[in-house]
């Protein structure tokens, strides 16, 4: 056991002496560049966890430090910028997001990649939308299809199964009874088919509509049609509260790809990133597409991120290409500053990024610092500190808001109320159906009077047509003086005169007229 335990101890001891005899900058003194210094002006683009790598560097590696201050970016479009710093040795390590080129390969050392990032679109946040094609959003097209396909195959089928079954009644019962008429026959018929689409239709619409037949051909069908009505309704009543609540938003693109679609949207880019990245592609395929959108438009590259940044205005049809983490720095910052999220990532990005550090050319400590950035990879603190460094609001997170159980204040922490946006689909339906009803109650009442007023042309026009009446007064022949016994006689004339009544049309008046 003692042998053992020698053995372990003098490998331990060979390979801890092997590694710090290894290590270039044990006890040495470096001069390093990283913007994000405080010392450095505002707003030079650089990485934000280059501070903590550098102490861990430190302390693991066994090196001092001191910081090399900066105005320029790294690599401007005109004069020296960061990288001359270390061309010229005035620098001993820039803590930078370098990406390798086969151009910097040969004037620069560059470590092992310290960052492993994907690069994203930054668009701004498109305004909520009115939800009208919330109610169709449950199912999709191929089950909205079935389920009406499955409308017209059970109608079909208990039409005519009641159509097949009043047939076959009529025939055998047309022997006993002569007085059945194929008026009435076809009238109850045509009921039988109403109560079929009504009993269809109501089921589906969870209105509890009874199936009237009691014949049991009709009452199977009945039943199954019942079964999935049932599940229909339950499966779309389930999935519609979802997309009810849920807010719509529109993003300006999804992917890429939605940038060469849409020629009302401009590309921005910081100068030195996706160039090269261009370069390195040779200009093929997608690549060759960025490139001729960012020289259709002569004001699509930025000096700096901030100048890009500036241009995503809510509204706009602006989008940023960066790495990632710029892009959520960009945010977090946006909602310190408004207290609202007025930028977002889109859903898909573009491709990896990798990022190294700069030293001069051959210099001793590349080995030492890519080294120490393996070790770094390995404990997995390196990507544990985005959390630190970048902790996104939940409120730009992407996610949905979820409702946590814990006691807050008054007012606070309650769902909000839904409105008017969210049930558009439903106001929607219910102006449709009130619009549709009201047009066929105007057609209905146009139909009505035309057909009156044909009936009352008709009426007169008969009228016109027949024979005019007359009422004749036949007087009596004259009384002579002679025969008359009085001074004065009275002539009656009797005039018979139908009156119609009201309370009764069959009344009849005689008149009677005393004439001197």
């Amino acid at each position: 056991m003692g042998y053992l335990f020698l053995f372990i101890f003098s490998v331990w001891l060979t390979v801890l002496s092997g590694s710090y005899s290894t290590n270039q900058l044990n006890g040495q003194h470096l001069r390093v560049i990283w913007p994000r210094w405080s010392g450095n002006p505002k707003g030079l683009s650089g990485p934000l966890k280059g501070g903590v790598v550098l102490e861990y560097l430190s302390a693991r590696l066994n090196f001092t430090y001191e910081m090399v201050r900066v105005t320029e970016e790294l690599e401007p479009a005109v004069g020296r910028g960061q990288m001359n710093y270390v061309i010229d040795e005035q620098c001993d390590l820039l803590i930078q997001n370098v990406l390798a080129t086969t151009r910097r390969n040969q004037i620069v050392d560059l470590t092992l990649p310290w960052v492993y990032d994907s690069s994203a679109f930054l668009i701004p946040v498109p305004d909520e939308s009115a939800n009208i094609n919330a109610i169709v959003k449950p199912f999709q097209w191929p089950i909205w299809l079935g389920l009406g396909l499955s409308i017209v195959c059970v109608i079909a089928v208990l039409n005519m199964m009641q159509y097949y079954l009043d047939y076959r009644y009529k025939k055998e019962t047309e022997a006993i009874n002569k007085i059945q008429s194929n008026t009435t026959t076809k009238e109850k018929g045509l009921l039988r088919a109403g109560d079929q689409y009504l009993y269809v239709y109501g089921n589906l619409l969870a209105q509890g509509e009874q199936c009237t037949s009691k014949r049991l051909p009709i009452r199977l069908v009945a039943g199954v049609w019942c079964v999935a009505s049932f599940i229909f309704v339950q499966a779309y009543n389930s999935t519609l509260f979802t997309y009810v609540v849920t807010p719509v938003r529109h993003p300006l693109i999804n992917s890429i790809y939605d940038i060469f679609e849409n020629p009302e949207i401009n590309l921005l880019v910081r100068t030195g990133t996706i160039d090269l990245l261009l370069k390195r592609n040779n200009n093929t395929g997608v690549f060759l597409k960025i490139e001729k959108e960012l020289d259709s438009n002569p004001n699509s590259r930025c000096a700096s991120a901030s100048d890009c940044v500036r241009r995503i205005t809510p509204g706009s049809t602006n989008i940023y290409f960066e790495a990632s983490n710029y892009l959520k720095d960009a945010i977090r910052t946006e909602f310190l500053k408004t207290g609202k999220c007025h930028l977002q990532l889109a859903k898909e990005g573009f491709t990896g990024v990798t990022s190294s550090f700069a030293l001069p050319k051959n210099s001793p400590y590349t080995q030492s610092i890519t080294q120490g950035i393996l070790q770094l990879h390995q404990t997995g603190i390196i990507d544990y500190w985005d959390l630190w460094f970048r902790p996104m609001p939940p409120q730009c997170d992407g996610k949905p808001v979820k409702i946590r159980k814990q006691k807050s204040p008054p007012g606070n922490g309650k769902p909000s109320r839904l409105s008017l946006k969210n049930l558009t689909g439903a106001f929607v339906i219910l102006i449709f159906g009130m619009s549709l009803s009201f047009l066929v109650f105007l057609c209905e009442k146009i139909i009505s009077m035309m057909s009156k007023n044909r009936r009352i042309s008709s009426s007169r026009k008969s009228v016109e047509e027949s024979p005019p009446l007359y009422i004749e007064n036949e007087l009596p022949p004259p009384i002579s003086n002679k025969d008359s016994t009085a001074e004065e006689s009275f002539n009656v004339i009797q005039v018979q005169v139908i009156v119609e009544s009201v309370d009764d049309p069959n009344d009849e008046t005689l008149l009677q007229t005393p004439m001197e």
